[in-house]
């Protein structure tokens, strides 16, 4: 991995006065890992380089704010963490949380492997693989994703992998009301839960940012029948490099 974001010619701006107050103390490690994402992050295709002017309002501390959802010394599973959003930015800002990054592809959890290691983050692991390969193995109190998949898929890979209690927290766009109302009826299907939308970060990021949220209120996961479908629905069971 490069040393900074200058030899690839990408570089993040500076924090802004959000960022400064949002991160505290691990603002040094954000920006590290804002250099991380516009040098190596572009380089191999885990963003685009039109992402990098705008790397702390639209992605860092639009998942940052996250946070305000999450306890203290809660167990978080980020599923298809990409390039560590928001996983690792959680990751890093709340020492206290243990976080699991789940990725399928290889490419991924090698840039994520990389930037845990050079970030110092014990609190983060990084797992290749898929949420529904994890079920039965893993168990959490929430998880996390972004821009993975339409809730009713996205709700099959996580809510078997929650603890009676825990949450489902999927970072939506400006349609979640209209998402969560189409897909309340086969989310409802999977596993008892009940579901709001909510924003977090008023008064830090504009626009605040956009959590569905789904917590189960049940032990145990889907019905057979929602397993099943949630497994096989779609077999695309080849791991890409």
């Amino acid at each position: 991995m490069t040393v900074g974001a200058e030899e690839s010619g990408a570089v993040p701006p500076e924090p802004p006065v959000e960022a400064v107050e949002i991160f505290g103390d691990a603002l040094p490690k954000a920006r590290r890992y804002a250099e991380l994402l516009a040098d190596d992050g572009v380089r191999r295709g885990l963003i685009g380089p039109r992402e990098v002017p705008r790397l702390w309002e639209r992605h860092l501390i639009n998942c940052a704010v996250v946070e305000e959802l999450l306890p203290e010394g809660a167990e978080v599973v980020d599923i298809g963490s990409g390039a560590g959003l928001p996983g690792l930015v959680l990751g890093l800002l709340r020492p206290d949380v243990r976080m699991i990054l789940l990725e399928p592809l290889l490419r991924r959890t090698v840039f994520l492997n990389e930037a845990v290691e050079i970030l110092d983050l014990p609190n983060v692991e990084v797992r290749r693989g898929r949420a529904e390969e994890a079920h039965g193995e893993l168990l959490t109190d929430f998880v996390t994703a972004r821009a993975v998949a339409p809730l009713p898929r996205l709700a099959g890979w996580a809510l078997p992998l929650l603890r009676k209690g825990g949450s489902l927290l999927a970072l939506k766009g400006e349609q979640a009301e209209a998402e969560l109302v189409a897909a309340e009826q086969a989310v409802s299907k999977l596993r008892p839960n009940v579901s709001d939308v909510i924003r977090v970060g008023r008064g830090k990021v504009e626009p605040a940012t956009t959590v569905v949220r789904v917590t189960v209120t049940s032990d145990g996961g889907p019905s057979p029948s929602g397993s099943q479908k949630s497994r096989d629905g779609k077999k695309k069971r080849g791991r890409k490099r």
